[in-house]
């Protein structure tokens, strides 16, 4: 496979997997560097692709950030784990939750939402 598809390196016989079996989208042409400024675009597509997100760290202006308020355009529902106040990494998802996303407390109401989601789709 060429630079660039199957990134990071681990992941490489993965999509040599999915391209032999079944399909990779992207919005770059295969062989393009994995650069920081493409991983937005990158999520925009994950977070089109799917019934909601889930977030559980995140800095103010973090990927996670990101790729939350693209799903929210999007018309996906956001939920956010709670972390603690002192953590910079914890901004992302208590923000969401103040602005109104989801809470997920701990596993079990994850493992709650995503049956009724699955069983909804």
């Amino acid at each position: 496979m060429r630079r660039g598809c199957g990134y990071p390196v681990e992941n490489r016989n993965l999509a040599g997997q999915l391209a032999s079996k079944g399909l990779i989208i992207s919005k770059f042409p295969m062989g393009s560097a994995a650069v920081p400024q493409n991983f937005p675009i990158r999520n925009r597509i994950i977070s089109g692709m799917s019934v909601g997100l889930l977030v559980v760290e995140g800095a103010q202006y973090s990927r996670s950030a990101i790729t939350a308020r693209l799903a929210l355009d999007q018309g996906r529902e956001v939920f956010a784990v709670p972390g603690n106040i002192t953590s910079k990494m914890s901004w992302g998802p208590n923000l969401l939750i103040k602005q109104g996303a989801k809470l997920v407390q701990d596993w079990n109401a994850w493992l709650s939402i995503c049956h009724r989601k699955c069983v909804a789709v």
